[in-house]
This record gives structure tokens, sequence and C-alpha cells, in this order.
């Protein structure tokens, strides 16, 4: 990269390609982003894509747009680092999503026009399966190890969110009849895994304990699906309401002097109460 290139802010995104490019350049590049590799900036991916989401929750349009520029960051980065190695570059990541959007919209693109909403999510369907066979293929022709389980489960990614990834799974076996016909049953199903829990807690078996523990909350998840609820979604906002409780007891407490570790459960548990009802009253004004 050459040492007078001086990069300024631009809505180019071949400037922002070119500044990623001069990070990564040896000797005169930025030493952080030199020794970074894909495994390494995975989770900064990840935690980008979770910010975005949380921008997204609190309403926050100027936060978002600054957000989504740091998940685009991450894209560039990724395809720098494979353009290094001869694999692909950025327009090819362009290409590739611009031509699957195309092959996926044949009602928009092509020649199946006037479709149902269920026929579009039927012939998305198709055209996905489609293409997991012809990467399969083009795998097992390349001496390449398998990347996912075989079978109609197959396909969703091990590293999301245990709770997203327990949903999809549940939701690709409804789709071949493997669900409860009524929520009701789900309730049911709820009572017997505590009862499980129970029972593996009463025993101290820690083993059976984190079993049942995961059995329970993958049939929670369950219950979300059947709700329509994004179970993240939902236990984010419960994250966020003891957050905003526990600022409250925090509060109160630097109000009379009193240090959180001095204050006791019992008054703790007070202000909490105290909070609570602040809440009731601030849905009853909403």
């Amino acid at each position: 990269m050459d040492q007078t290139f001086k990069p300024a802010p631009s809505s180019d995104i071949a400037m922002l390609v070119a500044i990623m490019a001069a990070l990564r350049t040896p000797e005169t590049g930025c030493p952080w982003d030199l020794e970074q590799d894909f495994t390494t900036i995975a989770p900064y991916t990840i935690e980008e894509a979770y910010e975005v989401a949380d921008a997204i929750a609190r309403n926050d349009l100027a936060d978002l747009r600054d957000e989504l520029g740091d998940l685009l960051l991450q894209v560039v980065f990724h395809a720098r680092l494979a353009e290094e190695r001869g694999l692909f570059d950025f327009g090819g990541v362009v290409e590739a999503i611009t031509s699957k959007l195309i092959r996926r919209h044949p009602h928009v693109f092509g020649d199946a026009r006037d479709l149902k909403p269920d026929e579009v999510k039927a012939l998305w369907g198709q055209i996905k399966a489609a293409e997991k066979a012809e990467r399969a293929t083009y795998r097992q022709a390349q001496g390449l190890p398998e990347t996912e389980p075989k079978g109609h489960l197959g396909g969703v990614p091990v590293n999301l969110p245990a709770l997203t990834r327990a949903v999809k799974l549940q939701a690709k076996a409804a789709d071949v009849g493997f669900d409860w016909p009524d929520t009701r049953f789900v309730f049911e199903k709820i009572k017997e895994e505590i009862q499980e829990f129970e029972t593996a807690y009463s025993e101290k078996d820690s083993a059976a304990i984190e079993e049942e523990f995961g059995d329970l909350l993958f049939v929670m998840a369950n219950l979300a699906r059947h709700l329509k609820i994004d179970p993240e979604a939902s236990l984010n906002k419960g994250n966020s309401k003891f957050l905003r409780r526990f600022a409250h007891i925090e509060k109160r407490l630097a109000e009379d002097g009193v240090h959180l570790k001095d204050a006791g459960l019992e008054r703790m548990d007070a202000l909490w109460n105290e909070a609570r009802a602040a809440d009731k009253v601030r849905k009853t004004e909403c």
C-alpha cells in the first residue's frame, strides 16, 4: 500500500475496502489488524451482529447506523483475509449474495410470478435444498469433510445461540409433522420436565441436573415457538428489566449512604419490590 494514501470519510464502499487493505499491509499497516485471522475475528463478527440487534431493540436509529457500519467492517475484514489467501475478495462476496437473491426470488426476477405466500415459502425451500445438494456434491468431489449433520435437521448452524438453535431445530421437525398440535401439550411437557429436574436435584446427581435443566430450557424454547415469541429477545427484555430494577436498588441505597454489601437481602428485596411497583405505574401511564 502506498504510504501516501490518505483516506477520507466516504460513502463509497471502495474506500472502506481500501482502508482495510491499508490496515493489513505488512510493515505499514496496523500491528493488531495484521495479527488477526478468520478465527480471531469471528467472535467480533458475532458481537457486532448482537450490537446491531441491541440498537434495534433500543430503537436507537443513530446508533444503528454506526453498528451496521461496524458489522460491515467485519465482512470487509473477512473478505480481505480471504483475498490475501487467493480465495475470494469483497467483490466475490457481493456477487455471491446477489446471485443467491436472484436465484431464490424467481417470483420477482424470473418467470414464477403471482405466487401466494405459502407457495413462495415452498419454492424457497426447494431452491435451498437444491443449493445444499449442489454444495454437498462439490465438497465430496473436492474431498472436503462434511460441514453439517446429514438428514432433515441438517443445516442449522451449530454456533447459533442455544435457544435460537433449539427453535430452528424444532421448526424443521415441525415441517414434517413432528410437533404437538396444541400449546396445552407443551405446558404439560414443561410440568413433566420440572418434575424430572426436581428429582435429579433431590438425588444430587450433577450430571442429571445439567441434562434435565437443558431439557427444560429446550421445551421452554418450544413453548416460545408455539407462542411466536423470540426466546432470545424475550430473555434480553428480562435482562434489561433486571438491570433497571437493580439500578434502582443501587440508587436508593446510595441516597441513604448504604453500600450494597451492607444492605442485606431484606432491604434490597424491599427496594426491588419498589422498583416493580414503579414498573407497573409506568406501564399504566403508557
